[in-house]
């Protein structure tokens, strides 16, 4: 493994504890998981919010130009 024995991991780890602290290095560690998980299940087809998520907003009512809009008046051409 590249020659790295346990101590020099265990210094590498002291080092990388340092420099993040205990709070930011658990958030790292933490979003690194979330990213191999999402990255696993995107690879075995699971990942299907973001399609329904499509679906929902491809559902809902968009206005169209035909439709009063909120100012009486507005796009008609007439002023009053």
């Amino acid at each position: 493994m590249l020659g790295l024995r346990m101590p020099e991991l265990l210094v590498i780890g002291f080092i990388v504890l340092l420099l993040f602290g205990p709070g930011k290095l658990a958030g790292l560690g933490q979003g690194l998981g979330e990213g191999i998980r999402g990255f696993k299940k995107a690879l075995e087809g699971k990942d299907e919010e973001p399609a329904s998520k499509q679906v929902v907003d491809a559902s809902a009512p968009k206005a169209s130009a035909g439709a009063p809009s909120e100012k009486p008046g507005a796009g008609d051409g007439t002023h009053a």
